[in-house]
């Protein structure tokens, strides 16, 4: 039954895959060109011994990742069940909660791949990956995701408003997007803040894809950060399981 739900969105998305396709090429293509090559040039001697663009796309592919991630794991879960009340339909069908929330997550790590496979080719054209263990980065940036996503069904399915996802954006997703190790190494950062770097899943998801595409050791654990990035992503499916069964089974 999932892989029905899992159908169903990506017959919807069948219609607008042209739009999202063009911003997964062009965003990223700003985006190195901006920081990577104008700010790039003002970093003499790269990060540890790295090109500053080199360094850093790996980390943007992961906020990328992220990013896309939370993106489609917060208005449309909201409007799920406050604006087009998709889920009480499926609900009323022979659909189980885990089938409507399994299916939906699957659909946010398709999107998820889809995106980060397209900045990773974008990354190719710059000359950035240094390493065939960059394909490694595809089912990484699906980890990623999936560890942002499914707390964020299970934070988008508690609010009623999309105020509440405001507040998400801007204490949650910049200050992880600025401060988790993509623009700047977080051994920079006053322990407290770096301490909270560590925290984050973006910070597990950038060292080890940053690993995969210059070739190198990540700074942490491989195993580590894989157990903590799934930790981030079980935890979150049984808090988005147990509040779409409070909003959904009667």
């Amino acid at each position: 039954m999932t892989w029905y739900v899992l159908e169903y969105h990506l017959v919807s998305y069948r219609r607008v895959w042209r739009a999202s396709l063009l911003s997964s090429f062009v965003l990223p293509l700003l985006t190195m060109l901006g920081f990577g090559v104008g700010v790039g040039a003002y970093v003499t001697g790269g990060v540890g011994g790295v090109p500053y663009l080199d360094w850093m796309v790996p980390g943007l592919l992961a906020s990328t990742a992220m990013q896309i991630a939370i993106g489609d794991s917060s208005w449309p879960v909201l409007g799920g069940f406050e604006w087009q009340r998709t889920y009480f339909g499926q609900a009323a069908a022979p659909l189980r909660v885990a089938d409507i929330l399994g299916g939906n997550l699957l659909f946010v790590v398709f999107r998820t791949l889809t995106g980060s496979a397209a900045f990773l080719l974008t990354a190719l054209a710059f000359g950035t990956l240094h390493s065939w263990w960059a394909l490694a980065a595809l089912p990484i940036a699906a980890l990623v995701g999936l560890s942002v996503a499914a707390p964020t069904f299970a934070y988008a399915a508690t609010i009623r408003s999309d105020s509440y996802l405001a507040i998400l954006f801007r204490l949650g997703v910049i200050p992880m997007s600025l401060f988790s190790g993509v623009f700047f190494p977080v051994e920079s950062l006053p322990p407290p803040a770096r301490w909270l770097a560590y925290a984050s899943p973006l910070w597990h998801g950038a060292d080890l894809t940053r690993s995969a595409t210059l070739g190198t050791a990540p700074s942490w654990s491989a195993p580590g950060h894989l157990l903590y990035l799934t930790l981030w992503a079980a935890t979150g499916w049984y808090l988005a399981h147990r509040q779409f069964t409070r909003r959904l089974v009667v």
